[in-house]
């Protein structure tokens, strides 16, 4: 029996330690890592320029509170002001908090102009945006939100692709539209560059703020640093976590100038979010992150991913129904129960990946990644795929 909640469906493999794509059990058996930790682990495991950046902040201050200047969050900070389309940053320990901070700027935004009625957020069917109250409220996903009580009010939600559902939407309390620009876990679904297009034009019509959910499909995943930047639009809000720090609990919420302007004293606060540890991994992964020629690399590996997912599905047209996603966060829809497949490919091919919504195989490696551990990943999936067409065929016939 354990002591912790029931929340998970955990599996009894623990793992003791980790190397570059690989993690080692308890037994010393090593699996190749295609969810690094649900696309937190962007640069592996064990990589030295973290670990020598965490030990060395560990033997300085490891904590002391956002009424105190802290020199490793204001770099950072500045870091990915310089770096993006924001000018204004705010730290927390993770996505759901980076978007609560979102929704509470673009509410506060509009409060501050004197517009105190425009607080309705028009959202997406499909969508993840985190478990706190606020953010499941935002996904509108009714399995999230039952048992709970009534949801927050203030959203309205429409299926992703239709920019006309959208515009039916549009009230005069109507003060943004979030989006995913990949979805994570509705099924690894990536917006068209037409369609994030469309929102911006929307929100430009309508003096709205677009604000867009990176936790899972930013900082270099997609093979550019945010994935919005495929469609050539600038947001007004973004809500980055999980890879920007590589596995130390981290997020953010990066704004404009103009909306981040309101949140002044007293509007937000977090104990912990930006500290000084967590603000000097944050750096160290940075300084990867942007270094001359990863996203290149990321880029070019998620070409090459796609590429043998293509043929994978040539070659397994009974159990690969549809490809999604983009650069190196790939989903595959396939025919096996996902949850019973991602079981097989642990267990019988000490590969990891993870399930999405709609029956969907979703593929996270490290940003790391070699062209020679996709085709590894790709041979396991294939022997898994074998094995079950194996099973079927040796089930006798009924009648």
């Amino acid at each position: 029996m354990s002591a912790l909640y029931g929340t998970y469906a955990r599996s009894d493999l623990a793992f003791e330690r980790g190397e570059g794509m690989r993690l080692y059990d308890q037994h010393g058996r090593d699996y190749l890592d295609f969810h690094s930790g649900i696309a937190v682990n962007a640069l592996g495991h064990g990589d030295q320029h973290i670990v020598t950046a965490l030990k060395s902040a560990a033997d300085k201050v490891w904590h002391t509170s956002n009424v105190f200047t802290i020199p490793e969050q204001e770099r950072l900070g500045q870091r990915l002001v310089d770096a993006t389309f924001a000018d204004s940053v705010f730290f927390t320990n993770s996505g759901a908090e980076a978007l609560e901070c979102a929704i509470k700027t673009a509410r506060h935004y509009f409060w501050a102009k004197g517009e105190t009625d425009r607080y309705e957020i028009i959202a997406f069917t499909g969508s993840f945006h985190g478990r706190t109250m606020g953010t499941i409220a935002a996904g509108g996903n009714p399995s999230y939100l039952e048992g709970f009580g009534p949801p927050m009010p203030g959203f309205k939600h429409t299926k992703p692709g239709d920019l006309e559902a959208v515009k039916a939407l549009i009230t005069p309390q109507t003060c943004a539209i979030l989006i995913e620009t990949v979805q994570g876990e509705g099924g690894v679904t990536a917006m068209t560059t037409e369609f994030m297009q469309g929102l911006r034009a929307l929100c430009d019509q309508h003096g709205m703020l677009l604000i867009l959910d990176e936790v899972q499909c930013g900082y270099g995943r997609t093979g550019r640093f945010f994935a919005f930047e495929w469609a050539g639009i600038t947001p007004d809000i973004v809500a980055v976590a999980k890879a920007i720090g590589g596995g130390f609990p981290l997020g953010a919420c990066l704004a404009k100038g103009e909306v981040a302007a309101s949140m002044v004293p007293g509007t937000h606060g977090s104990t912990y979010g930006g500290n000084p540890l967590a603000t000097a991994v944050g750096n160290a992964v940075l300084d990867r992150i942007l270094a001359p020629g990863f996203i290149d690399h990321v880029n070019q590996m998620g070409q090459k991913l796609a590429w043998h997912l293509q043929q994978l599905a040539q070659k397994y047209p009974d159990y690969v129904l549809e490809l999604r996603g983009k650069g190196l966060l790939a989903g595959i829809k396939i025919t096996p129960p996902v949850r019973d497949f991602v079981a097989r490919l642990r267990d019988d091919h000490r590969m990891l990946a993870i399930g999405a919504g709609d029956n969907v195989l979703r593929l996270i490696p490290p940003l790391i990644v070699t062209e020679a551990e996709i085709e590894e990943a790709m041979a396991k999936l294939g022997a898994a795929f074998d094995a079950i067409e194996a099973e079927t065929a040796s089930v006798p016939a009924v009648g």
